[in-house]
């Protein structure tokens, strides 16, 4: 029971962030929030590897992570960060059934809520709210991916930089300048240099 403190922060959070989009009741919330296993990582720890096959839609009540996936040269793209009321997963893996090719780490030490998909899959037939939320999530999710691809096809680096710093920058402020960097698809010198010349 050591952790019993932590438990009832975290899953309110899940519940109000849920109620952003749906209407539960308090029993459905009760439910909601005892569908979901609570997990604590150390700063540095890996919650998906690649090659895995992801199961679990993992909320982020606490801390920063980042999903990255590592090319033949072994260098490192990141491909997503998750704070506080994120959600954060190699989504492909978890849709599709197939081994991860990102990996999901904690930048700082963080708390992450998660739902088994066949857990998740009952909670839709006892919980019917939770489908449509699930179905705007998959939706938003494959809007912001599609967007930027298009930016990183059509922006210049610093239009990307100036877009991510005025949507995110709470966290610019809580990730190195590198991990920022590799986000935007350009070296840590360019970025270093282009923050210069902006001031």
């Amino acid at each position: 029971m050591t952790h019993s403190f932590f438990m009832e922060e975290p899953t309110n959070l899940l519940v109000s962030h849920l109620r952003e989009t749906i209407s539960l009741s308090h029993t459905e919330a009760n439910i909601v929030a005892n569908s979901f296993q609570l997990h604590q990582l150390k700063k540095k720890e890996v919650l998906l590897f690649a090659g895995d096959v992801s199961t679990h839609m993992r909320f982020i009540a606490q801390g920063c992570l980042r999903a990255y996936y590592m090319d033949e040269q072994a260098k490192e793209h990141i491909v997503q960060f998750g704070i506080e009321g994120w959600w954060v997963n190699d989504l492909y893996s978890y849709l599709t059934r197939t081994p991860a090719k990102q990996f999901v780490q904690a930048l700082e030490p963080s708390i992450v809520l998660q739902i088994h998909r066949d857990t998740l899959n009952d909670l839709y037939n006892e919980v019917p709210a939770i489908e449509r939320f699930y179905r705007k999530k998959f939706e938003n999710a494959y809007v912001s991916l599609q967007d930027r691809t298009i930016n990183a096809m059509s922006k210049t680096a610093e239009e990307r930089y100036l877009e991510f710093r005025s949507k995110h920058r709470d966290i610019e402020q809580r990730v190195p300048q590198y991990m920022v960097a590799s986000y935007l698809g350009v070296t840590p010198e360019f970025l270093s240099a282009l923050r210069k010349d902006l001031r």
